[in-house]
């Protein structure tokens, strides 16, 4: 068995070392396109909601760890797969987000960065938004080797290793994409999903559904709510100015 841990190991350091690196740097700040227009915020509005799930949510699947013993002390009560996070009967990890509707109005790309953790051998968070050209740091919490490989469609695909705990690497995205995969190819278990945007109009549910939209210019919306194993739901929303529109979604097993 160590044997074969430390094959796999080598090889995906390899990997690492030769596979496409997505840019470390961040993307230059653009200037905004003729005719762009700014928010007002003192106009703006909102859309705050929730996500439910109807019925009783699947056991999620125990992982099996006796690959690597770093990741069985750090998991001494098991480990399961995150896929449903289903709380007072509201779903998290779910990625609810502007699909349409925005127009012709421009946002800044911000500079700070977007941060996932590798911590007891699972990714921290589980599903996460970031901005076209905004950073995304990349830890490594565990005293054993990850790797982050991101099988993106619209933008480049990168794959590379973090073998010391502490370590930190920076990538971005540089296009619009809803969801980039992100796996680890030592640790099959350990996966997560990145919703990239050209607008800061998304969230991720969480404490039981939940979610916000804020600071949005009045207009009529397509928001779209966005989980990993069922079928994403759509909604129209007309939001006036100074208005806040509560949406909820549904989700059960089809």
């Amino acid at each position: 068995m160590k044997s074969k841990f430390l094959g796999v190991t080598c090889g995906i350091l390899l990997a690492g070392m030769a596979a496409c690196n997505g840019d470390s740097k961040s993307a230059a700040p653009s200037t905004p396109p003729p005719g762009a227009l700014r928010v007002d915020e003192s106009k703006a509005g909102n859309i705050a909601g929730r996500v439910v799930f109807e019925g009783a949510a699947p056991a999620n699947a125990a992982v099996k760890l006796a690959a690597d013993p770093t990741c069985m002390q750090a998991n001494a009560g098991g480990l399961t797969f995150e896929t449903f996070a289903v709380k007072d009967g509201g779903l998290d990890n779910v990625f609810v987000y502007v699909k349409d509707g925005l127009g012709n109005y421009y946002f800044d790309t911000p500079t700070e960065s977007v941060k996932i953790d590798q911590q007891g051998c699972r990714y921290v968070p589980h599903v996460v938004g970031a901005r076209v050209g905004q950073p995304i740091e990349f830890s490594n919490s565990d005293e054993t080797l990850h790797n982050i490989h991101a099988l993106a469609n619209v933008n480049r695909e990168f794959n590379f290793g973090q073998s010391i705990k502490g370590q930190r690497d920076k990538k971005v995205f540089t296009a619009r994409e809803v969801m980039v995969p992100l796996k680890c190819d030592v640790h099959g278990w350990m996966q997560a999903y990145a919703g990239i945007l050209d607008h800061p109009y998304f969230a991720v549910t969480s404490d039981g559904g939940k979610f916000q939209l804020k600071n949005l210019p009045a207009g009529t919306y397509t928001v779209e709510a966005w989980h990993e194993k069922l079928p994403a739901q759509t909604q129209t929303v007309t939001v006036g100015e100074k208005d806040t529109k509560d949406v909820s979604f549904t989700f059960k097993m089809q």
